[in-house]
């Protein structure tokens, strides 16, 4: 008999005496069923990318690459129809410029500069004398350019062979006499939507994705058909429009298709990347200004500010005031997408927050045009390079008149896809407490015993009651100190005491409240003082003062730091100033581009162990949609 007979009688033998014990009725110990764990799957850093997009730029790299690839956040599209009108989305111009106060507000703002340069002292202990406009512009007006070259061999993009879409540095070099619309598919952070061509949502997320998929395949070389093995983090504003980032991360798993994605703040990835656990992140874009108190990898909701101003208007502004000085290149207009670049160059170059660099000075600039000749330009410039960036801190300088200038994090508006929202949560809690407490008063009422037990058990209902999680502040753990509709402690949208007014009445008198505070743009120090001031304990406001970090393009001025620092110690509140060792604010953190430093944060966080139950994978999507964001993302949704 071979072995496998032998085994195969000794299987007959053990089933046949297994049916005896049954018979019997012999109770065998009953062994817990063996439940394999979830294998840890590991996920390789170089099979994820990490998107931030920007509103002029996008900056997007694999999570293991030292830099980010960093290109226009731009498309041109080709006319599908001969003759069609040309549309091109602005880039320094926007709504609110042309009103009749804007010029006088313009000024008004200019004056508060000029007073604010003459007040600060330089390191000398002397007052900075002011330059004015008209001792520049005698000489720039006599400038003529000379010639460097009769070709400057810059050329406009090649669009013989008629492609269907252009993207990044070709769709700005696009001739304008060829049949292509540009767009600029973001905007102060948020989605780029309006009522001309390719306005739409569903066109607005077609460029995004046009866009994104070409720099995949042309810059981080990565075939589409390939993402299928790839996960995503992308990265959001602070305040961001739900709508929007459901869109887009419908967009990124089910028509891109990538295998899985995490959506997180780019406050919070702000301070993964600079290595720090608390912050008050300044974040400066091309476009928009985000504040946010970030504490231990938590965006605390109301320290959130977004304001409606960033470089672009720097880069505006610096142009006005060179037109007041004279500016020698005279045919400059923001209308022509490489002038608004060639301005763009110029305040990066010439423009400064240091008192020290004083008087009139002489520079030079090239313009490189293509079909032109390569040109030298001499200019003479005062008080304009330190002018133009104080706007930040002087916003009416920008004289931007009927705007909404800034927002808080305001409720969600409901969404039909995710039933389960804060609205609902704030429904059933405040009819859980009604129930709670006329239950406990029908049991005071109903207990026998006269005055004295009828106030004990009147107690005792009030004592279950405080069990219970009262008005919004602590409806569940995870959504504690996220409910607020304002920034100012303790206002909860329905509190325990506000049960009775109708939602729609308090939100309407919270309107009224907001109207005034969001036309006003507050200048870049006093948002700094304002989102700290909205922390909850004066520990989180000590350490907030202690650890300011700037991130963004839009404050890389030579001597910005000591600036703001000057700015937030003279206006912090005196009781603070004893309680705060030492106010810090930090631009270069590890002496890295603080334009980097959000998408360096995303790398980070791929790398992360916490970060393995935030992934929402592409089956999980299309079976739960939106309600998977509320479940895994690392703020509350």
């Amino acid at each position: 008999m071979t072995q496998a007979d032998k085994e195969q009688d000794n299987g007959k033998e053990k089933e046949k005496e297994k049916e005896k014990e049954q018979q019997r009725g012999v109770k065998r110990p009953i062994a817990p069923p063996v439940v394999p764990e979830p294998p840890q799957e590991q996920i390789q850093s170089n099979f994820i990318v990490v998107i931030h997009p920007g509103s002029r730029m996008l900056r997007i790299g694999r999570a293991t690459d030292t830099l980010p690839v960093a290109v226009p956040h731009v498309i041109a599209r080709r006319h599908k129809q001969s003759g069609q009108p040309r549309h091109e989305d602005a880039w320094l111009l926007r709504g609110g410029l042309n009103k009749s106060e804007s010029n006088e507000q313009r000024q008004n703002g200019l004056k508060m500069v000029d007073q604010a340069i003459w007040s600060k002292k330089m390191s000398n202990g002397v007052r900075r004398t002011p330059v004015s406009a008209e001792q520049a512009r005698a000489y720039n007006c006599q400038i003529r350019p000379a010639v460097l070259d009769s070709s400057s061999r810059v050329k406009w993009t090649n669009t013989s062979h008629h492609p269907p879409h252009l993207v990044g540095e070709e769709a700005v070099f696009v001739n304008p006499s060829d049949c292509y619309n540009v767009h600029w598919p973001m905007v102060r952070g948020q989605l780029n939507l309006h009522t001309g061509p390719g306005g739409s949502l569903t066109a607005v997320l077609a460029d995004l994705e046009t866009i994104w998929s070409h720099v995949i395949q042309k810059h981080l070389e990565i075939p589409l058909k390939d993402l299928k093995y790839y996960r995503c983090i992308l990265l959001v504003p602070n305040i961001y429009n739900r709508q929007h980032i459901k869109e887009v991360v419908n967009m990124l798993l089910l028509n891109m298709g990538f295998s899985a994605i995490i959506v997180h703040q780019e406050s919070v990835c702000a301070t993964f990347g600079s290595g720090l656990s608390s912050a008050c992140v300044v974040d400066v874009g091309d476009q928009k200004t985000s504040l946010c108190c970030v504490e231990d990898g938590v965006s605390h909701r109301n320290s959130r500010l977004s304001l409606a101003y960033g470089g672009s208007d720097v880069t505006r502004t610096f142009f006005w005031l060179l037109q007041r000085a004279g500016f020698p290149y005279r045919d400059c207009q923001l209308s022509n997408r490489l002038d608004c670049q060639l301005l763009q160059h110029l305040k990066e170059t010439f423009c400064h927050l240091d008192q020290d660099m004083s008087g009139l000075q002489d520079h030079e600039f090239q313009t490189r045009f293509p079909e032109a000749p390569a040109l030298l330009y001499q200019v003479r410039l005062g008080d304009e390079k330190l002018q133009a960036p104080m706007g930040l801190f002087y916003p009416t300088t920008f004289g931007i008149v009927g705007q909404k200038m800034t927002s808080l994090q305001f409720r969600s508006q409901g969404d039909s896809d995710d039933p389960h929202d804060e609205h609902y949560l704030l429904a059933t809690q405040s009819k859980q407490d009604q129930s709670s407490k006329s239950a406990a008063d029908r049991k005071a009422v109903s207990r026998p015993g006269g005055g004295l037990d009828g106030e004990l058990s009147s107690q005792g209902g009030m004592g279950e009651l405080s069990d219970l999680p009262r008005g919004c502040g602590s409806s569940g753990g995870g959504m504690q100190g996220e409910m607020e509709l304002l920034p100012a402690q303790g206002e909860c949208l329905m509190g325990a005491g506000e049960v009775e007014e109708p939602l729609s009445a308090h939100v309407s008198r919270k309107s009224a409240i907001m109207s005034q505070f969001e036309s006003k743009a507050l200048g870049l120090d006093k948002a700094v003082l304002h989102s700290i001031d909205c922390c909850a304990s004066d520990e989180t406001k000590r350490k907030m003062y202690s650890s300011i970090l700037v991130v963004g393009g839009g404050l890389m001025f030579h001597g910005a730091q000591e600036f703001l620092l000057h700015r937030i110690i003279n206006k912090m509140p005196p009781s603070f100033r004893r309680l705060v060792d030492n106010v810090e604010v930090i631009t270069r953190p590890k002496d890295m581009d603080p334009r980097l430093i959000s998408w360096k944060g995303g790398a980070v966080l791929a790398c992360l162990d916490t970060t393995q139950e935030m992934w929402i994978h592409q089956r999980e999507w299309q079976r739960f949609g939106v309600r998977m964001l509320r479940e895994r993302a690392a703020f509350v949704w």
